[in-house]
């Protein structure tokens, strides 16, 4: 027997409509790159919207069409999520982070027919124009006053004036929940970047599923700042989360430094935020050199990669909670949220940081395996270790124009490439990437640890650690530092800090000094790029123990 309710579908633009019919108010507060503030609200938002998806099609622009963007976290940006999925055109988010071959490959292979960009990325496009088999159209994201002038783009259009241009209303076409409604590419640290494509409904679901109290806990008394990017997985969905429930949006632009990062937390009264760990580095060290301190700021989500107990301590020490989680680009990306659960309550302090310091347990639609070597389901009972398998409905079913593309090789499953431990409550302890274990007599040892564990150091401020050939063991943990200005620490000195911490074998005997480590366009520590090094004599000497 077939059930008798409505069959509405689930669309990106119902979650904007809602916000400006019920929070038209509530502001959306966005930094300019010259620092200025620019305030509107969802009411205002949902107009343009209207205006610039009519733009859209006078513009010549078809459903399904992949429209590109280049811009940072801003208003312009956020209008551009709405329209033109509303519209029923796929907004293609490209990371201006990437190599500039990187992000012509992207263009060329998601096939844009039109590029909108922020000034600041004029440059880049003027850079790779000669590498396109076709230069899409280009519409530069400011008013005619902030045109930018450029002798090999010299067409370009102002995204204001297409605005202006265009009739109030738009008759918001009836799409299939199905549809496409946004792409974005992997970074490509293995081969060439994937395309993930999103429908609304994958993404209305998602932003539901974030929303609730043990995952970001989102609602109309937030005020959110998403520090993650708008070009990296939809800023982990918060742009469709933070409308759906009515919270204030505070968009950071291009200045993520802390000082700007502080400033806009204070002064916008941010309640929520979240970014990867290297930017709450940089505001943690900011603050400690500057004598600051937040008044607020409830919770920070941090993701993209392992946070540190250290960060988590520092975040606690200022009042603010961390909330740790673990998803992908194929993943929404939100596949796992760290809350407690009512038994952990009363936990001592540091047994509340180590559970914080796993990635989390699933949220309701995410469905786990963890897998050995030969495909059989491995125990949750918290130190068994496996590889992560995901599946639910906004999980990525294969890839844009790549349909055999290798990690959908367990059928109905994506294989995620991560090496975890899964404990009797599901929460899920991401120990490294399947690429960068570290197998020594026979023996895994995971980088993530070993770094955490590094980062306690005073004397330490990045850390990574790799495997390098041993004759005995295969392989031995190389610890690579890199240390505060005016810090010294010496092998053996280093090692006594891990004892007790980890079982001996895994202490690392072997240990560099760098300047700097090599990050992926998202933030990630480039290990790849560390073992190329490693193999090319391009590290400074190793010390040993």
């Amino acid at each position: 027997m077939r059930a008798m309710m409505m069959d509405v579908p689930l669309l990106t633009t119902s979650i904007l409509r809602h916000a400006a019919e019920y929070h038209g108010d509530t502001e959306i507060v966005s930094r300019l790159p010259d620092g200025a503030l620019h305030r509107t609200n969802y009411a205002e938002t949902w107009e343009r919207c209207a205006r610039l998806a009519g733009a859209l099609g006078a513009f010549g622009l078809a459903p399904g069409d992949r429209v590109g963007t280049l811009a940072w976290n801003g208003h312009r940006h956020l209008e551009l999520y709405y329209a033109v999925g509303g519209a029923g055109m796929v907004c293609h988010t490209i990371n201006p982070r990437l190599f500039p071959e990187q992000v012509a490959y992207i263009i060329g292979h998601a096939g844009d027919a039109a590029l909108f960009v922020d000034p600041c990325f004029v440059g880049l496009l003027e850079g790779i124009a000669d590498r396109l088999e076709q230069l899409p159209s280009v519409v530069v994201m400011t008013d005619r006053a902030g045109m930018p002038a450029s002798s090999r783009l010299p067409d370009l259009l102002c995204y204001e004036d297409l605005i202006e241009a265009a009739p109030k209303g738009f008759d918001w076409p009836e799409l299939d929940e199905r549809d496409a409604c946004s792409l974005c590419y992997t970074s490509g640290t293995t081969g060439e970047p994937k395309g993930v494509l999103y429908s609304h409904r994958s993404s209305v679901l998602h932003a539901m599923a974030v929303c609730v109290p043990d995952v970001f806990a989102l609602s109309a008394r937030s005020v959110v700042m998403p520090v993650v990017p708008m070009f990296h997985v939809n800023a982990w969905g918060l742009p469709y989360a933070a409308p759906m429930v009515g919270a204030k949006l505070v968009l950071p632009g291009p200045k993520l430094d802390g000082a700007s990062l502080h400033a806009l937390i204070e002064e916008e009264g941010v309640t929520y935020t979240a970014g990867v760990p290297t930017v709450w580095m940089a505001l943690l060290d900011w603050m400690r050199d500057n004598g600051q301190s937040l008044h607020g700021l409830e919770r920070v989500v941090i993701g993209g990669s392992a946070c540190p107990p250290v960060m988590i301590k520092r975040f606690r020490a200022l009042g603010a909670t961390v909330v740790h989680g673990w998803g992908m680009t194929e993943t929404s990306p939100l596949g796992v949220a760290n809350t407690p659960k009512a038994k952990h309550k009363d936990l001592p302090e540091e047994r509340q940081i180590e559970l914080s310091a796993k990635q989390g347990r699933p949220l309701f639609g995410v469905e786990l395996r963890m897998v050995d070597g030969h495909g059989r389901d491995v125990p949750h009972d918290g130190t068994a270790r496996g590889s992560l398998l995901v599946r639910g409905p906004w999980i990525a079913a294969g890839y844009y124009r790549q349909p055999d593309a290798p990690a959908f090789a367990h059928p109905g499953w994506f294989e995620t490439g991560d090496v975890v431990t899964i404990d009797a409550d599901g929460y899920v302890q991401v120990v490294d990437r399947t690429k960068d274990v570290v197998k020594s007599g026979g023996e895994w040892i995971g980088s993530i640890e070993l770094e955490n564990i590094a980062l306690a150091h005073p004397a330490v401020r990045e850390a990574a650690v790799v495997a390098r050939p041993d004759e005995r063991w295969g392989e031995r943990p190389l610890l690579l530092l890199v240390l505060h200005d005016g810090m010294f620490v010496t092998c053996g000195e280093m090692a006594a800090f891990y004892e007790g911490k980890v079982p001996r074998w895994c202490i690392p005997d072997a240990m560099v000094v760098v300047q700097e480590l090599p990050h992926t366009a998202t933030g990630k520590l480039q290990k790849a790029r560390i073992r190329e090094m490693l193999r090319a004599g391009e590290l400074p000497p190793v010390m040993t123990a």
